[in-house]
């Protein structure tokens, strides 16, 4: 199949993966053990990247506070009745070595799956964390300088953020990882990016991880921004990124970066290198569950768009089936998943999970599958593999009221995808609780003098419309809340 110009990426939480076929080989599962039939089934459904959640090697020091933090055991409880000392193996975040994991088969055995995956034409994605380590990593000896460090006074003043540390030079006061809005991760040591030798360092590992991966998604990426850096810790900065994207490029033409990135600063990552950045704020407005608002996001500029990563969840946020209700889960993934980008699904998606499995935890809770959501998904997925979707051009379409006093026209959104060969695909979703009807304008000359064939794909119900009306009105659409048509367009010869 030739590459999407609007790549589908699958997100797999592989330690959760993994105890689950230990289960079925009675023995601890490496990654050898992933099975080819579920690399062949995200082939055969499209995908073309998969990205492995949390495969780098962590340490004692990590799990033991994610084993005795109050807070993050109570989260773990609530999504584990009967949890077990071992479902809680530390933050796959909180990384000690980027070696992968010992229990995982090592980079071996990472060699090994890519191989495997290479055959099936899917690329491999994974973790860089650029903005702490573990705090047994063994920089914190060997290196203290590479670190944010801090005062008696600070860790008097603000026990969260910091804490001691014996190392060979004596004992240090470091700082855990944050972002400027929130306490300290606990498990983690702030990298101090006003450090050249640390900014080098860095880079080299960087360099290291992009020899063994077709592109690494890279954690909070706008921490590193020096803006965001000095305001955080009053240290001056400079750029990371541009120096560090363009070295692994030079070795690397084709490697991909995806930044996971909030604070509307997804413009400026992508300037400075980025090939995707997470599109939170498209998430967070249908969530919302108002139209207008996310048919203005979607009117932003076509390369912006074209380099956003949607989603409708990932290990971060809160399950879909859990946050949406089920015809409104619909609605949304139609216009998360057909509008241009890069496409994230995450593990347990298509089934229609309900528990956010934190990155701490090894285990997940047993849940039916929802098959309503799991069809809708086959269907949603059966789309993204059309001709239009894949190789074609992306715009959003005019809605315009069906007669002058029905508002209802405003809780539409339109788009299309054309190819050259005139293959096109027609989306109107209606995003409202309520009836609605409105005329969507069809900017296509080619539809002059031509009866238009549309097939529905969202059912299965097939429609034919005189091409002049279509032009001159627009296409009528007619529609119960939350539901939404999605048309295989041709003209007939």
């Amino acid at each position: 199949m030739t590459p999407s110009r609007h790549p589908l990426l699958y997100q797999l939480n592989t330690r959760v993966a993994l105890t689950e076929i230990s289960r079925t080989l009675g023995s601890a599962a490496t990654l050898d053990d992933y099975p080819d039939t579920k690399l062949d089934r995200l082939a055969q459904l499209g995908f073309e990247w998969v990205w492995l959640l949390s495969v780098w090697q962590t340490g004692d020091a990590a799990r033991r506070v994610s084993r005795n933090n109050p807070q993050w055991r109570a989260e773990f409880e609530h999504t584990l009745p009967d949890l077990r000392e071992a479902d809680i193996d530390g933050s796959g975040f909180a990384i000690s070595g980027y070696a992968v994991h010992q229990d995982l088969g090592g980079d071996a055995a990472l060699v090994r799956l890519r191989k495997r995956m290479r055959q099936r034409g899917l690329k491999l994605m994974l973790d860089f964390v650029p903005n702490h380590m573990a705090p047994d990593h063994a920089w914190v000896g060997k290196y203290p300088d590479y670190f944010v460090q801090g005062s008696e006074a600070d860790l008097s003043s603000a026990p969260q953020n910091y804490f001691r540390v014996d190392t060979p030079a004596g004992s240090r006061v470091f700082a855990h990882g944050r972002d400027p809005y929130f306490d300290g991760w606990p498990d983690t040591v702030q990298l101090n990016y006003g450090n050249s030798s640390l900014q080098r360092a860095m880079q080299g590992e960087l360099a290291r991880i992009a020899g063994q991966c077709d592109g690494v998604r890279c954690d909070m990426a706008m921490l590193l921004l020096p803006e965001v850096f000095e305001r955080t810790w009053g240290v001056h900065a400079d750029a990371f990124w541009p120096v560090a994207i363009d070295a692994v490029r030079k070795a690397h033409p084709k490697f991909v970066f995806l930044a996971e990135v909030y604070w509307d600063m997804e413009w400026t990552l992508q300037s400075q290198g980025f090939d995707y950045t997470y599109d939170k704020r498209l998430y967070d407005r249908l969530r919302e569950h108002q139209a207008r608002p996310v048919r203005e996001h979607l009117a932003a500029d076509r390369d912006f768009q074209n380099r956003s990563a949607r989603f409708l969840e990932n290990h971060d946020e809160p399950r879909a089936a859990a946050t949406f209700a089920p015809e409104i889960h619909a609605a949304a993934a139609v216009i998360t998943f057909l509008t241009p980008g890069l496409r994230l699904i995450h593990d347990g998606q298509f089934e229609g999970r309900k528990a956010r499995i934190s990155p701490h935890l090894v285990r997940r809770p047993e849940e039916a599958v929802d098959h309503e959501i799991a069809d809708f998904y086959e269907r949603l997925l059966a789309a993204l593999r059309h001709a239009a979707v894949r190789g074609g051009q992306w715009q959003l379409l005019e809605v315009v009221r069906a007669w002058p006093d029905n508002t209802s026209a405003e809780n539409f959104i339109a788009f299309s995808w054309q190819t050259d060969a005139h293959e096109w695909l027609w989306v109107v979703v209606n995003y409202a609780p309520h009836q609605g009807q409105c005329f969507v304008r069809l900017p296509f000359g080619e539809l002059a003098r031509r009866t238009v064939r549309l097939k529905d794909l969202s059912g299965f119900n097939i429609y034919e419309r005189p091409g002049d009306d279509l032009l001159e009105r627009g296409l009528y659409v007619d529609l119960a809340g939350w539901k939404c048509h999605v048309f295989e367009v041709r003209l007939p010869a």
